[in-house]
C-alpha cells in the first residue's frame, strides 16, 4: 500500500519548488512511535520528499526516503501510516502546536 496516494502526490510541489517560501505549506502528515514526517515537497519520481521531521531526538527539516519509511516498523509491529484527516497547514502553525 502506498503511504500517499497519486492524487495527493498530484498537489504536494517539487523539490525546491518552495525553498524560497519562509513559510511553507505542509501537506500531508506520517507517524508512527514518537516519529512525525511533515511533508512539504516531493521528487520528482515521488520518492524523496522534504519536510519537517519530528523525532524522540529533535526535530529538523531535512530530506527523507518514502520507500524507506515505509519498510519501518513500530514497536508493535505495525508500519507508518498517514494522518487521513489532515489538512494542507503552513509549517509556522504546526511548530506553535508541537
Amino acid at each position: 500500500m502506498e503511504l500517499i496516494p497519486k492524487e495527493v502526490k498530484a498537489i504536494v510541489p517539487n523539490l525546491y519548488a518552495t525553498e524560497e517560501d519562509k513559510d511553507p505549506i505542509v501537506y500531508v502528515k506520517l507517524f508512527l512511535d514518537g516519529w512525525t514526517w511533515y511533508i512539504t515537497e516531493l521528487s520528482i519520481d515521488k520518492d524523496i520528499c522534504f519536510g519537517y521531521v519530528v523525532s524522540p531526538f529533535g526535530s529538523e527539516l531535512g530530506y527523507f526516503s518514502l520507500h524507506e519509511i515505509q519498510e519501518v516498523k513500530g514497536s508493535l509491529g505495525l508500519g507508518v501510516e498517514r494522518d487521513l484527516y489532515f489538512k494542507s497547514t503552513p509549517l509556522s502553525a504546526i511548530k506553535k502546536t508541537l
